[in-house]
């Protein structure tokens, strides 16, 4: 299979352009001068970079570096993408910049990306699931929500310490059996895969519980403020 890597330091030559440290990888694969540039051009405009293809490196700043950095992984058309703790050297601000817009891309190519960081809020918001290693060995492997609620040693459980689980967790995670009268009586519902920061304000505001709803519309449980708020504290 075909595989790229975009780098923690960029990796780009500084003596070329930035079309052609975009074009480097299918220059090695020999195609034509015209042919690269034409594909080189197709992921320079994906990444934000339009009117910068004939710059030198030393102009860009590093989030735009980085972004020629991933458009040079693109451009070959790769089945697999690995980014090696890419954002780690660019300041917060362009960090959640860069972040934003390779989930934008993700969305658009539909790539398999393998994401090394150490930042594990990182990891929750880039993954679709997580790996946590230690020491070489994996010791759990999930998605965001199911890392967050079950944590399966000590050592997992500190990575997600300080993670808003509320931004994390889903109704269905932590909904309790629904009661005859939630069935009975046409509770507001929501759906089992909703966020709990996104009915903090519906919780509070109804008198009472809410229903909570598979896609075929059938209720399959009940949720309340009190369970919210229990789920909320990560020592529970």
């Amino acid at each position: 299979f075909r595989m790229s890597m975009v780098f923690q330091h960029f990796g780009l030559f500084p003596h070329r352009k930035v079309i052609d440290n975009i074009s480097f990888g299918l220059e090695i694969r020999g195609m034509d001068k015209k042919a690269r540039k034409a594909r080189a051009m197709e992921v320079l405009d994906k990444v934000g970079l339009q009117g910068w293809a004939d710059h030198y490196p030393r102009e860009l700043s590093g989030g735009m570096q980085q972004r020629v950095g991933l458009a040079r992984a693109m451009a070959v058309d790769p089945e697999i993408l690995i980014f090696d703790e890419p954002f780690s050297a660019l300041d917060p601000l362009i960090r959640r910049e860069m972040q934003d817009e390779l989930i934008k891309i993700q969305a658009e190519v539909r790539k398999t990306m393998i994401f090394i960081t150490h930042d594990f809020l990182e990891a929750i918001k880039m993954g679709d699931h997580i790996a946590i290693m230690k020491d070489g060995v994996v010791v759990q492997i999930g998605t965001p929500e199911e890392i967050v609620a079950n944590p399966v040693d000590d050592y997992v459980r500190e990575f997600t310490e300080d993670v808003p689980r509320y931004k994390v967790l889903s109704v269905g995670k932590i909904m309790r059996e629904a009661s005859d009268a939630i069935k009975a009586n046409g509770a507001q519902r929501v759906n089992e895969d909703a966020k709990l920061d996104t009915l903090i304000d519906l919780v509070i505001q109804s008198k009472g519980p809410l229903a909570v709803v598979n896609d075929d519309d059938t209720i399959i449980g009940e949720i309340d403020q009190a369970m919210i708020l229990k789920a909320m504290d990560s020592r529970s």
